[in-house]
């Protein structure tokens, strides 16, 4: 008994930030299978699983780096992408008695986390862009001891569980081709971040705290707020702020998981800058408050999920001054940054293949969906040149299972901006999959 109990514990937590038993994917164990049965289907110490996303855009709207300071020059205009967003390998270990590990390695736009970029404003110019110190992203990697299903300790790097997509960020939990745009826009995803985390399940309720560093207040900026302050430049992450996070989940009603989390830490002093040693900065904290809800609902064939996300930056304006005058050779984009972002979505998708009863006898899905989002990573900002930093977003389209492991994608977008910007229609297809290799 101990050992299935250990053995639980590990394939819930190789995924913990995916959430595979909550949305539907797990395996079912049959209550009438006989204990011989059971034991020749015994599942391996060793978990090999992954995501991958391929996908097309063609955009209905201008590429061009001035698109936002004269609006009205770029009408009409079109562009297409082929992009791999996301390809990440999960492997894993039960080492026994209540020790395990998983890893996460992924290539994020089929690359090395290393590109070119065209700055959005100002002079236009071709910048290297480097999101995090070396070659391949290693997006998880923790020991963990299960000492029972309410208490786990894990300690490594570990996915951050604040805000729905964060703690399902997988393409089979989300209807769109692309993550939802709000929270991938306004805070890091997938958060991910070196420090320690306790989390258990008991009954219809499941925890996790965690403590990790701060984030850097010098990579904040307009168009994403505090998303790229988890990063590091370095090959290391600074440590000179520690910071809190933690998420509750809830599954009392059937079909429907409510959720809260949150996050709260400094990211002044979290830095590399030596000027923010002197006394003119003694009191400057630059604290980053998240708060965030969630939910998902799945039954009658209808798959529901939302979000709300709100955050608060302190001495937001000595940070935008402060990031403005640092050296252009610094890792800072040198941007103002805001002191509050907000983001909020919704998403509803109904099982067409539902109402005919080979295809659902198959296992097959056709979901219909709608979603509307509303997002502005300078929601408390005046100046009308950053006012398109705000936005709505309404999209409808379509994603098919033919198994539970994969599904295909087809959305129609368009983002709708304030009257004196050009909205920004798209038409985009994918194909994803997300499981375990091993049984």
């Amino acid at each position: 008994m101990k050992e299935k109990v250990l053995l639980f514990s590990l394939l819930f937590a190789a995924y913990t930030s995916h959430s595979f038993a909550a949305d539907g994917f797990g395996t079912k164990t049959d209550n009438s299978e006989d204990k011989t049965e059971i034991k020749e289907k015994k599942k391996s110490r060793f978990t090999v699983g992954g995501y991958g996303e391929a996908v097309y855009s063609r955009n209905f709207y201008s590429d061009k780096y001035t698109r936002y300071i004269n609006p009205e020059n770029y009408k009409n205009e079109s562009h297409g992408r082929f992009d791999l967003p996301h390809v990440v390998i999960f492997i894993g270990y039960d080492f026994g008695k209540g020790w395990s590990m998983g890893s996460e390695i992924e290539f994020e736009h089929g690359g090395t986390e290393s590109a070119f970029e065209i700055e959005q404003e100002e002079a236009g110019e071709y910048e290297s862009e480097v999101e995090r110190g070396g070659e391949v992203a290693l997006e998880q990697f923790w020991i963990q001891k299960s000492f029972c299903p309410q208490f786990n300790i894990k300690a490594g790097h570990i996915i951050v569980p604040v805000g729905g997509t964060n703690q399902h960020h997988m393409p089979t939990e989300f209807f769109g081709v692309y993550r939802p745009e709000g929270e991938n826009t306004i805070m890091p995803c997938t958060w991910h971040e070196t420090g320690l985390s306790i989390w258990g399940q008991a009954g219809d309720w499941r925890y996790e705290a965690l403590i990790i560093p701060g984030l850097d207040s010098d990579r904040f900026d307009r168009l994403n707020w505090v998303k790229n302050g988890a990063g590091s430049p370095y090959e290391f992450k600074i440590g000179n702020a520690v910071a809190g996070a933690f998420r509750l989940d809830n599954y009392s009603i059937k079909g429907l998981r409510l959720s809260v989390s949150g996050y709260v830490g400094n990211s002044f002093s979290n830095t590399l800058s030596g000027n923010k040693d002197s006394q003119r900065y003694k009191d400057v904290k630059g604290t980053v408050a998240i708060g965030a809800f969630d939910f998902h609902y799945n039954d009658h064939n209808w798959i529901v999920r939302g979000n709300f996300d709100y955050g608060h930056l302190s001495d937001a304006d000595i940070i935008s001054t402060v990031n403005k005058n640092m050296s252009q050779n610094s890792p800072s984009p040198q941007q103002d940054v805001a002191s509050s972002a907000i983001a909020a979505g919704v998403e509803a998708g109904y099982n067409l293949f539902s109402q005919f009863s080979k295809l659902d006898n198959k296992g097959q899905k056709l979901y219909v969906f709608g979603r509307y989002d509303y997002y502005d990573s300078m929601y408390d900002s005046k100046v009308p040149l950053y006012q398109y930093c705000g936005r709505q977003r309404v999209a409808a389209g379509i994603n098919y299972y033919p198994i539970d492991e994969i599904v295909v994608k087809g959305e129609y977008s368009i983002g709708l901006l304030k009257s004196f910007y050009n909205n920004e229609p798209a038409i985009s297809i994918g194909i994803a999959y997300a499981g375990f290799f091993t049984k």
